[in-house]
Parts: C-alpha cells; sequence; structure tokens
C-alpha cells in the first residue's frame, strides 16, 4: 500500500481540489491512505484566530468570517446543491472552534493554538472526501487524532508509538481509500495536539510505518527535491535520488521540501520516499532511499531567515567553558530556542538561533546579568552541501557576512 501526502499550495482552491482527483485518477488510489493539510494559507489565517483570542477578543468574529467565507467559496465551486451534507459538516467544524473560544479557561497560548489552528486540516479534508464521493470515488475519512496518539508538549508534540501503532493498525482498513488530516493527534485527554510547522509529511510518514507501507509521495508544485529553492535562488537543479542520511542532512539545515523529522521512521522500515509534482504525476520526480549521496552530485544552497544571531562573551575575560555553554544551553532549551549553528573562542561563544516561539526577549533578559551579549536579529542562515569555491563566492558577493563555518562537506554562513 502508499501513503500520499498533498500540502496546502495543491489544495488552495477548487481548481486545485479537481487536480487532486486527476492525480489519483491518473496514478490510482487503490490500497491508497491520502494525508491533506489546510487550505492554502488556512494555518495562517487561524493563527490570527488566535492572536485575536489573546489580544483583541473583539475581531475573532470576523477573523473567524475570513475562513468560512473562504471556504464557502471553494465549497460552491465543487457543489452545486447548498443541501449536501458537506456544508453542514463544515459549518459544525467551525462551530467547535467557536464553542472552544466560548468556553476555554485555559491562559496558555501553546495550548489554544493546538485547539484551533487544527481545525484548517479537518475542514479541507472533510470537503475533499465527500468530493471524492460526489465524483466517485469512495473513501473513507479518518480523524488523525483518533490515530496518532502523543505527548501533550502542544505545538510540538511527541509520538507515542506505542499507541498509535495499536490505534492505526486496528483503526484504518487498507482495502480502502482513507482520507486524513496532517499536522495533528492527541493527548491522553483527547485534546488537539500539533506536530511542529510542516507537520504533514511526519504524519504520512508515522503512518507508512505503522502501516507497513511500500512507498510515501509528497506531491508538490516542484517538479522535485531542487539543490535550492526556487523562491530564493534564480537557477536551480532536480535531484533525481537521495540517500536517507543526505535527505536528513539536507532536512537538518533547513530544506523546506522535506520535514525533519520526517525521514526517520521511513529510514528504519527502508520505506521509500517519492516527491513528485502535482502538476505532472508521471514525471520522474525525486526519490530518497537506501544509498550512497546524491545524484547528480552538485552544491545544494539552503537558506533560513529571520534568524537571530548572539555574540556572547565573559564580562571579566575569562574562558567560556564547559560550565558556561551548559549554563547557557539550559536557558535555550527552557525558551525553545532552536541552534543552527555555534562557534566559539576562548572568551567568546556566537550562536545562531530560530526564535519561533517568541522566547528571545526573556532569555536576552538573563543572558545580560552574566555575558556582554550583542545580538542581531533579522539575519539569514546559508548553508551550503557539497561546496565549491563558485559556490561559496556566490553566496558571498555583496553580503555582509556576520560568521563564517567550514566543514568537509558544508559551509555555513550568516549574513545580515
Amino acid at each position: 500500500m502508499r501513503v500520499f501526502k498533498f500540502g496546502g499550495a495543491s489544495v488552495k482552491d477548487a481548481e486545485a481540489v479537481r487536480n487532486v482527483v486527476r492525480v489519483l485518477q491518473e496514478v490510482g488510489h487503490e490500497d491508497t491512505l491520502v494525508v491533506i493539510s489546510a487550505m492554502g494559507k488556512t494555518t495562517n489565517a487561524m493563527e490570527k484566530v488566535v492572536a485575536a483570542y489573546f489580544n483583541d477578543k473583539p475581531s475573532i468574529t470576523s477573523s473567524i468570517q475570513e475562513v468560512v467565507e473562504y471556504h464557502e467559496n471553494i465549497l460552491s465551486d465543487l457543489f452545486e446543491s447548498k443541501d449536501h451534507r458537506v456544508y453542514a459538516r463544515v459549518r459544525l467544524l467551525f462551530e467547535e472552534v467557536k464553542g472552544f473560544l466560548a468556553w476555554n479557561k485555559s491562559p496558555k497560548y501553546a495550548f489554544v493554538y493546538d485547539q484551533v489552528v487544527g481545525y484548517g486540516e479537518l475542514v479541507s479534508t472533510t470537503i475533499i472526501s465527500e468530493y471524492l464521493n460526489k465524483v466517485g470515488i469512495p473513501n473513507v475519512w479518518q480523524d488523525v487524532r483518533n490515530l496518532i496518539k502523543t505527548d501533550n508538549n502542544y505545538r510540538d508534540a511527541a509520538v507515542n508509538w506505542e499507541r498509535t501503532q495499536n490505534e492505526i493498525s486496528t483503526k484504518v482498513d487498507m482495502s480502502k481509500l482513507n482520507i486524513t488530516q496532517g499536522f495533528l493527534g492527541s493527548d491522553d485527554n483527547n485534546f488537539t495536539t500539533t506536530l511542529g510547522r510542516e507537520g504533514s509529511d511526519y504524519t504520512a510518514a508515522i503512518l507508512a510505518y505503522c502501516l507497513n507501507a511500500d512507498s510515501v509521495t509528497i506531491w508538490k508544485d516542484v517538479p522535485g527535491v531542487l539543490n535550492a529553492d526556487p523562491r530564493n535562488f534564480k537557477e536551480t537543479q532536480l535531484l533525481h535520488k537521495i540517500s536517507y542520511r543526505e535527505a536528513i542532512e539536507l532536512a537538518f539545515y533547513g530544506a523546506s521540501v522535506i520535514h525533519p523529522k520526517t525521514l526517520q521512521p521511513l529510514q528504519r522500515k527502508e520505506i521509500p520516499l517519492h516527491v513528485k509534482s502535482f502538476v505532472n504525476p508521471k514525471g520522474e520526480g525525486t526519490t530518497v532511499c537506501k544509498g550512497v549521496g546524491i545524484s547528480p552530485e552538485i552544491p545544494c544552497f539552503i537558506v533560513k531567515k529571520d534568524q537571530v544571531l548572539l555574540k556572547l562573551s565573559s564580562l571579566d575575560f575569562s574562558f567560556i567553558v564547559e560550565n558556561n555553554i551548559s549554563e547557557i544551553f539550559k536557558l535555550f532549551h527552557d525558551h525553545r530556542m532552536k541552534v543552527d549553528l555555534i562557534q566559539n573562542s576562548a572568551i567568546s561563544f556566537s550562536v545562531c538561533l530560530d526564535n519561533k516561539f517568541n522566547g528571545l526577549q526573556p532569555m536576552l533578559n538573563e543572558l545580560e546579568k552574566r555575558f556582554k551579549v550583542v545580538c542581531h536579529e533579522d539575519v539569514s542562515l546559508y548553508t551550503i552541501r557539497h561546496f565549491d569555491d563558485k559556490a561559496v563566492k556566490t553566496l558571498q558577493n555583496g553580503r555582509s557576512v556576520l560568521v563564517e563555518q567550514r566543514g568537509k562537506e558544508t559551509v555555513q554562513l550568516v549574513v545580515k
């Protein structure tokens, strides 16, 4: 059996939903489980609802209404009759959002975030499941929260693999086409959890692992895994094959095509991952599988924007050694700061961080009590795998390089 994953861009409007049907008709949908993300930019829109709940309650209604109208436009294009049951199903999901925001007493942002934002996936899969039924492709709609069980680390939950395996084994009938959501799970109290942004790829890998799938295919708006993101680099080239190890390296450094967690369960069972274009389903695409390196072996460019570069030095010119570094990393952990690059000397320590949980300012307040701190915000971290001199010079040209670090296969530049 196979697991397919369609992201937000592949279901952004009614025509995109019709294209998903065309893809399934062209490549087949027997013995297939399909994981689907929220439509278009719905996750961002739902994040605005959460922000309104905490900062501007009078605007909650209008924030939700924007999301409702976006999906109603898609519904009206796909379903001629307003009496179709899909309208009631979608309406009920949005009423659940409103109900939660009305009765919730928790002041914790991460908890509220997970209970609200995940409705984007629930709505999208409801619409697509009903449309597939309408065009003659029967399917089973699965609530992934009943399948993937996690801890309660909201916004970045860890999978309980034993419970998840048990749930999937008993609830998924692979003789039928199954439609389910990416990104979501649930904890021991059945509250919704999320697996981190872009977690739908990870969802596909979890399900594939537990179902012993033959393959996972991620359908994208690009022809496969490219050696650079075409949104940030002008000239890109398709990578035909990538080993698990190389793909994990690329994901670790921030390659956006593959989620960092996705590859680990696939590698354990040697399940190949295909990255293909939903515009050209029969195209070659990229295969991630057991093997060596990448083909072709060319420089691969990765950029992480909106990073923070901290340069710490001791107040009394003493060495920054193990005990200092352990204190610093505890602060990173406590404030949920992800470390992307480290460079240190005898009396200084530089680190490039991802501030996705907005823990920077309270952390700086604590660091400044013990160190001299220089903070550069809004920097970009460029990584080149399999670099050559030409590739490095291309990135250095006209940019202010704050930190450069080289290894045998990888060079990283922090630039302003």
